[in-house]
């Protein structure tokens, strides 16, 4: 059933547009179930943002060895006046995800008085409590939230961009490469069919670069990424009654060449049996449950998966050490 605030519901001392296409939110108990009765075992990294995952994750944005946020919030310093002419006035920013207001705060301030600000995410929570802090800070601009999973197809309200602008989606954070390059490319065709015709694109990709220099940003001295990725296991035994004591596994984070990814993984130290919903999981000595993968690319290969999407490249920028990447793509 479709939730849809035709007109601006209160929210605080905000009045947003709400559409919420109640999406299906998947039972952690059933995605640990599934992801340990495979093989491989796998886990899905959505499960990764309980408020515990939340914390290490920040303090992981904050470590010396991980450039991606602190690189990208830079370029959009740098870059904003550029963005903004290529964007042009007027333009509706429709944000895919809503993680760190910080990001899209910056955009707006950049861009030549924007008309229309379309926040999406899956968290109906999160995402009315960032778009209600949006609202309030820009009083002149038409804030809209759409609670739906935005991996899969939607169609965007008309009347949630007001048309005198093209409408600019925004994807930042290189979150483009927790998706295989195929689902990469579905999702893109999406995001082409929501900006429409003369649409673009701001999005941010991390880079491939020196294997080190990889590694370690998914390994920092810290432990901030190991805390991360071993909080799943936390999460298993306290919310689920799962038995696994998360000491008898390991962090491990590697750059696979030939996929072109960062993979994470939990390894079990030493054989062991987990119990959980009545059912036991056998683990070799070594054995993971892959946690994530980060995808990362070329210049010239996230082109090539942007035009078989739809779109043409506008303008790419990297960082003066070429660790990151944003791109104005145009439909």
């Amino acid at each position: 059933m479709i939730s849809f605030a035709r007109k601006p519901a209160m929210y605080g001392a905000a009045s947003l547009r709400v559409l919420d296409l109640k999406p299906r939110v998947e039972d952690f108990q059933s995605a640990v179930v599934a992801g340990l009765s495979a093989a491989p075992k796998a886990i899905p990294p959505k499960f990764f943002y309980d408020k515990r995952g939340s914390d290490f994750f920040y303090r992981i944005c904050e470590t010396p060895e991980y450039y991606v946020t602190r690189t990208e919030l830079g370029m959009l310093d740098d870059l904003g006046a550029e963005i903004a002419a290529l964007a042009g006035p007027a333009a509706s920013v429709i944000e895919f995800g809503c993680g760190s207001a910080e990001k899209i705060r910056k955009l707006l301030a950049a861009l030549d008085a924007p008309a229309d600000y379309v926040a999406i995410d899956i968290s109906r929570d999160h995402l009315l409590a960032s778009a209600e802090e949006i609202a309030i800070e820009n009083p002149n601009l038409n804030v809209s939230a759409i609670c739906a999973d935005f991996s899969q197809a939607f169609e965007l309200p008309d009347d949630f961009c007001d048309g005198s602008g093209r409408r600019v989606a925004f994807f930042p954070g290189s979150t483009i490469g927790n998706q295989t390059p195929a689902e990469a490319e579905g999702f893109l065709r999406h995001v082409r069919s929501v900006v429409g015709a003369g649409g673009a694109l701001l999005i941010g990709v991390d880079l491939k670069k020196n294997v080190d220099r990889l590694n370690e940003a998914y390994n920092d001295a810290a432990g901030e990424t190991a805390g991360f990725n071993l909080n799943l296991l936390h999460r298993m035994r306290t919310e689920l009654g799962c038995d696994v004591d998360p000491e008898r596994f390991a962090h491990r984070a590697f750059y696979n060449v030939a996929l072109g990814r960062i993979e994470m993984h939990l390894a079990s130290l030493g054989a062991q049996t987990v119990c959980l919903d009545g059912q036991d999981f056998a683990f070799a000595d070594g054995e993971t449950i892959h946690t994530e993968c980060s995808y990362k690319y070329e210049i010239a290969e996230f082109a090539d998966l942007a035009r078989r999407a739809g779109f043409g490249v506008r303008k790419s920028w990297t960082d003066a050490e070429r660790l990151f990447s944003i791109h104005f793509l145009e439909a």
